[in-house]
Parts: structure tokens; sequence; C-alpha cells
């Protein structure tokens, strides 16, 4: 049995250690009872705070995503600002956190800090002046391509991607015409932040897009 903590136990408490077991060893170390055996306690002593495995993984999403939450009020900042600040610290999360970040993907964004998260990127369309039926598509090709991109760095999608790039002519000799066209270019180290930045950028810009299409 593993010995009683003295401190409170707390469901921040609780999502604290399930969010270190993920980075020290993965998602696959993550149980209940290994998060009793990291805050001292016995496993059942959980479950009046986490009532589940599902619960205790959704509330990992909502310990993570409050860790970017903006500290100053919307109103402080532009709507591109306000888009520039979630899209950056979505990259920054994934860095910190690259097994747990892989669970935005896997639970639905319905805890609170995972709502707030996206009720800021509905606040900057709609301040951008993109049309209602319309808000949520954007928001979707917004959230899809910063998770998207963040987690392929993290998880390797992009790792050694020179090397990778630079011998796919190679792969299929004499049918990659468009490879040999481009073989400067491939074999070329990417500049990841740049690009980061400047994809960005450029889907912000297709928002305001939207936006002036419809005024």
């Amino acid at each position: 049995m593993a010995e009683q903590n003295r401190n409170p136990l707390t469901e921040r408490a609780i999502l604290d250690a399930a969010l270190q077991i993920a980075d020290e060893r993965g998602l696959d170390a993550i149980s209940m009872r290994a998060v009793a055996d990291r805050v001292g306690v016995t496993p059942m002593a959980l479950y009046p705070h986490i009532g589940s495995k599902a619960a205790l993984l959704d509330g990992i999403v909502d310990r993570m995503l409050a860790e970017f939450l903006p500290t100053s009020a919307p109103s402080d900042l532009t709507w591109r600002d306000r888009l520039r600040q979630v899209g950056h610290g979505a990259r920054e999360l994934a860095r910190r956190h690259p097994a747990g970040f892989t669970l935005l993907f896997a639970r639905p964004a319905v805890t609170r800090d995972a709502v707030r998260v996206v009720d800021i990127i509905y606040g900057a369309m709609l301040d951008a002046g993109v049309p209602d039926a319309q808000v949520l598509r954007l928001e979707r090709l917004f959230t899809t391509f910063c998770l998207g991109y963040a987690m392929s760095e993290v998880n390797g999608r992009f790792g050694g991607a020179r090397a990778v790039r630079g011998v796919r002519g190679d792969v299929a000799p004499g049918s990659v015409p468009s490879h040999v066209h481009l073989a400067t270019y491939l074999a070329k180290p990417v500049d990841w932040d740049a690009e980061y930045a400047t994809d960005l950028e450029d889907l912000i810009e297709l928002i305001a897009d939207v936006a002036a299409a419809s005024a």
C-alpha cells in the first residue's frame, strides 16, 4: 500500500502527477495505480476526485490547455494577436508535453479549459468580421493546422526531414519528375520556427480574407 500523502489530495495534484508520468514514461504508463503511487495514496482514494480512467485523461487535456490560456483579457489584444497567441502556445505546449499532447486528438474538447480555448478562437474570428456561419469551419481549419504541425514536430514526422526528402527521388527513380525538379530545395534544411510562423500568418490572412469578402 502506498504511504499516505501528508498534503491534501486535490484534483489538481492528481492531474499534475498524471501529466508528470506521461512526460516521463508516455501515455501507456498512466494508470490509476501509477498516479496513486505518485501522490502517495491508494488507488481507491483517487475516485472521489477523478471518477474513472477516461475522466483522468480528459483532466490531463484540461490541465495542459490551462497552461497556455492567455493571462490578458481578450480586449487587450487584437484578433490577430489572439490567434497568434493560441497558435504559438499550442506549439510550445507540444514541446513541453509531447506524449500528453496526443490526447488533444483523442479526447473531445468538452472540458472547461478546452472550451475556453475554443471560445477565444471563436471570439477572435467574430471580431475579425468572419460571418457566423463560417466561424466553426475556420476554427477547425485553424486548430487542425496548429495541432497537426506541432504533433508532426514532436512525434517524428518532421524529424530528419531533410534526409528523408533528399532520398525520395531514389525510391522510385524515373517516375518522380517533380522530385527531380525540386531536388535543390529538397536538400536544404528547414527552419521550422520560420516556416510555422509564416504558415500561421498565411492562415490568419485567409481568415481576414473570408471576413473581408462578407463585408
